[in-house]
């Protein structure tokens, strides 16, 4: 298993795989209509959804505008309460912090909150290479992680399988990772998750060290929210003696009366409810209740690049709802393992590029994993237009340019593959600002259409093979215009 899924091929081989198969594709269909419909009819109940999603957008761009001073006054909050921060770079920083605070307890075995930034920076693997367990303990990330598997949807990371997939998973690979399932086990969801609890139990009860990720950071108390359904994440939040929290820089809302706004969105958005089942809050240390030692990383891994791009810095402002998932068309039939990354979809089409960079043929790929269809737009409770970043990265990949990596001002070389399609749009922009060449080849291909192919050929085959090409008028519509308005006067 990889956080960042490396060695997977790019978009389109990838989906045309999973395309396929017919089992997947069912799996994904159920589930993504039965949350988009439920999610539907929660969000239509606030007769001030709109106002709320607008609130939750300025509240992102302005902590986003102003992320340095809140950064550090999270860092004196955090340090105040009986916390210790750490600043991670990138995500060997990350781990490698994170593996010398477990060492130092002398422990070998973490228990963990559900967390999408410790699975991007493939955590568990950096762990395993220390001699240290980590053991998921979200239903979803358990079947994962007992699968031998990769998450493929943001809320729901197993969504791919079904219940006797789980079943025969528990079955086979329970008792090699602690308490084995029941013999009789049956692929009724009731005892697959007292299973689940079973086997969670002693894990929970044992370990002294818990990680975890954060929904929100409040910049003015340094308090740190996680917000779920199952309570596994309140039992490693409280049970353990240190617990060890990794989180990315844009997680952070600067009061606290502006969870007010999130608390609404983000259980609807996600799971349909109106509120979460459990919405766990810490700051700090006590004495009295919960870890006695609690470590603060701080996860850059790409997001002050990603900050620094006026049109992609939108992507920052994801509360990971998942309901873009669960209403684009794409995702709903080439599933999440497609992209290549712990963030399916199309929030992920438009995050990883940045976070990662469009070096490699997937992040190159994955700008281009969606039909612009806006669906997702539509339904972010934060206001993310990810047409628009999907458009402004393919002219990334394409053209190249100047962007920021590393922290460095860098010139982007334009993505292999990608010639034909850059001399396309360069005989495009040379024909609009000639208007007599335009005008001649528009009558030329209407006056030659019965002649035309079906599919394009040479590199042209690529976009045609999945289109149907446009059928050419039998006149120009300048020349129509001509002959039906061009002596009355124009249009009125």
């Amino acid at each position: 298993m990889s956080g960042t899924f490396v060695g997977m091929p790019a978009f389109p081989r990838a989906a045309r795989e999973a395309v396929g198969n017919t089992t997947l594709r069912g799996n994904l269909r159920h589930a993504t209509h039965t949350i988009r419909d439920k999610r539907a009819r929660a969000v239509a109940e606030l007769d001030d959804w709109a106002a709320l999603r607008e609130a939750g957008k300025q509240i992102k761009d302005h902590t986003l505008r102003h992320l340095d001073r809140y950064l550090v006054q999270v860092e004196e909050a955090v340090t105040a309460a009986g916390g210790t921060v750490h600043w991670a770079a990138d995500a060997d920083e990350a781990n490698e912090i994170v593996a010398r605070l477990v060492q130092e307890t002398g422990e070998s075995e973490v228990v963990k909150v559900k967390s999408m930034a410790t699975q991007e920076i493939a955590l568990n693997e950096a762990l395993q290479a220390r001699g240290i367990h980590a053991y998921e303990t979200d239903l979803a990330e358990l079947i994962v992680q007992l699968g031998k598997d990769r998450p493929s949807h943001i809320l729901v990371p197993a969504i791919h399988r079904n219940r006797g997939e789980i079943r025969d998973i528990f079955r086979s690979e329970m008792g090699e990772w602690g308490r084995p399932a029941p013999e009789e086990l049956t692929d009724t969801p009731a005892e697959l998750a007292e299973a689940a609890r079973l086997h969670l139990r002693e894990k929970f009860l044992r370990a002294k060290v818990g990680i975890s990720g954060a929904n929100f950071v409040v910049a003015e108390t340094g308090t740190l929210v996680v917000v779920e359904s199952e309570g596994n994440g309140r039992m490693c939040l409280t049970l353990p003696e240190t617990l060890i929290s990794v989180v990315g820089i844009e997680k952070i809302v600067p009061r606290w009366q502006d969870l007010e706004v999130f608390l609404q969105t983000l259980p609807r958005s996600s799971t349909a409810e109106r509120m979460n089942p459990y919405t766990s809050m810490w700051t700090g240390t006590t004495d009295e209740d919960g870890p006695r030692t609690f470590h603060l990383v701080l996860l850059d891994n790409g997001r002050t690049d990603t900050l620094a791009d006026e049109v992609g810095r939108q992507a920052l402002r994801c509360i990971r709802c998942s309901a873009c998932l669960n209403v684009c068309p794409v995702y709903e039939r080439a599933g999440g393992h497609a992209y290549g990354s712990v963030y399916p979809g199309p929030i992920g089409a438009i995050l990883s590029p940045q976070l990662r960079g469009t070096g490699s043929e997937i992040d190159a790929s994955l700008p281009y994993a969606s039909s612009l269809c806006g669906a997702c737009y539509e339904v972010c409770p934060v206001a993310i237009d990810i047409p628009e970043v999907l458009v402004h990265l393919r002219e990334r990949v394409v053209q190249g340019g100047p962007a920021v990596r590393g922290g460095n001002r860098v010139v982007l070389k334009p993505a292999r593959g990608h010639a034909a399609e850059r001399a396309a749009m360069r005989a495009a922009q040379w024909a609009f600002t000639h208007p007599g060449a335009l005008r001649t080849g528009q009558r030329l291909a209407s006056r030659t259409r019965r002649l035309h192919p079906r599919t394009l050929p040479g590199p042209g085959r690529a976009w045609s093979g999945t289109r149907d090409l446009p059928a050419v008028p039998a006149e120009p519509f300048r020349d129509w215009w001509q002959r039906t308005r061009g002596g009355k006067g124009g249009a009125k």
